[in-house]
């Protein structure tokens, strides 16, 4: 118990007041509610992709797949259009939502800021072409171009205003009309700085800002996908949650950017008919390892509803129906899990052994990489062949996932049950 108890001061005493500060943090919390306001649009767009691939041969016989097929060969490009104009241009999303969110906390014009970033991302992503603006960038390519123009444009503009570096209206004014003419300097300034960088990448290396944004980003999301990388950030938010921090908010939150990234570049290869490449996605972190919540507890939810101990039967039973939609804070701090030494093994492990399966089993190729953005609140058995475009082995391994759980669960779950007996 002497390691255990240095753990729970290390993270009571250090960990979680630094995890806690980084959560808090007015960029992260721009990063993260601004992609909150991109996921509509994503999962739509996932949507989308999947109807436009049916999950048949191209020489079935089947009379339902063969009608699909034809008729998704006829109809292509007016069904994958509402893909191209949502899940294909998340960028601007991302873009708007990051910057509205930070000017919001420094209590600025955030509709203003908005547009000002979208501006900004245009002008170094997608530079006007015979009356066309190209879209190569505006979607996962270009997310982390579009979070650079969004902290870059709130941050010029309050740096301007906070040197008085704006246009004085007489009071008479109305609000709106000064709100207007108080951009005017920061979109010269935009002008000025972001678009002569952008000319000066593309003569000096050949390239956009966008590809030149990912060269240096592409490390990043290469270790992603490593199961080093994927234990370390399941790890850290399991010892958040089980100190009573919200672990998920703070680890999803920064790992947001490559989630999106991930799922972009594997849904444009998909839909290009090559192989998917990227294993770390929202969709596997939702339906592999945090099966019914953070610790995966749906299993002990489980386990716990057919308890000899009344209350924990009755927290069990109440958990269950929240935890298949993975939402898991009845069992979490109805049990208690947070800070309860029988249990922290379980909690912080099994989603690292879950980790670890679903890696192998995925880099093995038997189990489909994500292409498709699910709602995290939809059930895992269904949400892992959602994401994956319908692939019923992506349900077994959730389903094989469930058993493990229930079995990594069972010893601990009996001791706790004997202490409240």
């Amino acid at each position: 118990m002497k390691l255990y108890d240095q753990l729970i001061r290390f993270v009571e005493l250090k960990l979680g007041p630094f995890a806690g500060k980084i959560g808090c943090q007015r960029h992260v919390t721009a990063l993260r509610d601004g992609f909150l306001v991109a996921m509509p649009f994503v999962v739509v767009g996932s949507f989308i992709l999947i109807l436009s691939n049916p999950p048949f041969a191209e020489n079935t016989t089947n009379a339902f797949g063969r009608t699909w097929l034809d008729f998704i060969a006829k109809h292509r490009s007016v069904i994958t259009l509402p893909w191209s104009m949502s899940m294909g241009i998340m960028s601007l999303f991302v873009s708007m939502g990051v910057a509205y969110s930070l000017a919001r906390s420094y209590k600025m014009d955030a509709i203003g800021a908005a547009a000002l970033s979208l501006m900004t991302f245009l002008l170094i992503a997608a530079p006007d072409k015979g009356g066309a603006l190209p879209m190569l960038y505006m979607g996962g390519t270009g997310i982390f171009t579009a979070l650079i123009s969004a902290y870059y444009s709130v941050e010029l503009t309050r740096f301007l205003a906070r040197h008085n570096i704006t246009l004085r209206m007489p009071e008479q004014v109305p609000p709106a009309i000064e709100a207007s003419f108080s951009l005017l300097i920061p979109v010269l300034f935009i002008f000025m700085t972001a678009y002569p960088l952008s000319l000066l990448v593309q003569g000096s290396f050949g390239m956009p800002v966008p590809s030149a944004v990912m060269a240096l980003f592409e490390p990043l999301v290469l270790a992603s996908n490593s199961l080093p990388a994927i234990i370390a950030a399941v790890m850290l938010s399991q010892l958040l949650w089980f100190s009573g921090i919200h672990g998920s908010n703070i680890v999803v939150g920064i790992l947001s950017p490559v989630f999106l990234t991930n799922i972009a570049i594997n849904a444009s290869a998909y839909a290009a008919g090559q192989p998917v490449p990227n294993l770390f996605t929202q969709p596997f972190l939702d339906f592999y390892i945090a099966i019914g919540g953070s610790g995966a507890t749906l299993s002990l939810a489980i386990l716990m509803s057919f308890s000899r101990t009344v209350h924990l039967r009755s927290i069990g039973r109440m958990s269950l129906l929240p935890g298949i939609f993975q939402i898991n804070e009845p069992v979490i701090f109805g049990t208690p899990i947070v800070m309860n030494a029988t249990f922290f093994l379980p909690f912080v492990f099994v989603p690292i052994i879950n980790a670890t399966v679903a890696y192998i089993v995925t880099s093995a190729g038997l189990v489909a990489k994500a292409i498709a953005v699910t709602p995290w609140t939809t059930p895992a058995v269904i949400g892992s062949a959602w994401g994956a475009g319908w692939m019923i082995s992506s349900s077994v391994l959730t389903v094989f996932l469930i058993i493990l759980d229930l079995v990594l669960y069972y010893p601990f779950f009996r001791v706790f049950e004997k202490q409240t007996f």
